[in-house]
Formats: C-alpha cells, structure tokens, sequence
C-alpha cells in the first residue's frame, strides 16, 4: 500500500502470470509477437478481443523460461501451434508441458498444417478444452 496525494493506493495482488514472468522470457515475447508465423496469426485472429467464445486470450506470454504461444488464462489453457521444427524437440516440448501443468496449465497442440486447413476442427477442440461444448 502506498499513500499518493492523501489517498490511499491499494496495489492489487501480482497475477499468476505475472509471477512466472522474467526480464529475458519478456524481452523474447516481444521478439515473438513481431514474427508471428502465418499460422499464429491465423489463430490470433479468431482468438483475440474476445472473439472466440467471449474469452480473453494472449498471445506470446512469457511464464517462467519459455514463452507460451496462447494463454485464456482464467481457463487455465495453453495453445501451442508447432511447426515442422517441433517434430524434432519432442523431449523439450515434453518438458516444457510437464512444467506448465505443475504451474496449473493444461496445454494443447497443433501442427501449423491443421491451423491452417481446418480452422473449425481447431476451434471445435479449444472450445471443448474450455468447456464449452
């Protein structure tokens, strides 16, 4: 709590995200949002501003040391869309979703292909992850 000008200033308690978050994971985040491959952006849109299902999702958040493509996170839920470079760091993105879940995620995946020719499976599958099927 601080005092500013007589009034008092109440400083809400830091988000779980903000929690995972470090200086090196940001400043990466911010790399990432700007070279967004094309089927991250396809995802992003229908994700953003609330569109897909009145939900509030970001997009390239830093959590611990690694960076998460898409994050609702009063649902909890991680989308990752992986490229053909992910077939070759099973382990990592193993890892990576082991440690996620220990901070309370759930994560799924898809292949850029399926963002890309089949965008209403995907949606079909991120709503039922939601619960809103």
């Amino acid at each position: 709590m601080h005092r500013k000008r007589g009034a008092l200033v109440i400083h809400p308690m830091p988000s779980r995200l903000s929690r995972l978050r470090s200086r090196t994971t940001l400043e990466h985040a911010r790399e990432l949002r700007a070279s967004m491959t094309e089927a991250e952006r396809r995802l992003w849109y229908y994700l953003r501003a609330r569109r897909f299902r009145h939900r509030k999702f970001r997009r390239q958040v830093p959590m611990g040391s690694y960076v998460a493509d898409f994050v609702c996170d009063a649902a909890g839920l991680i989308v990752e869309v992986d490229g053909a470079q992910h077939g070759e760091r099973h382990e990592y993105d193993e890892g990576r979703s082991r440690w996620l879940a220990a901070q309370g995620y759930r994560v799924i995946r898809f292949w850029n292909h399926e963002v890309m020719g089949d965008m209403e499976a995907v949606g079909e599958v991120i709503a039922r992850e939601l619960g809103d099927t």
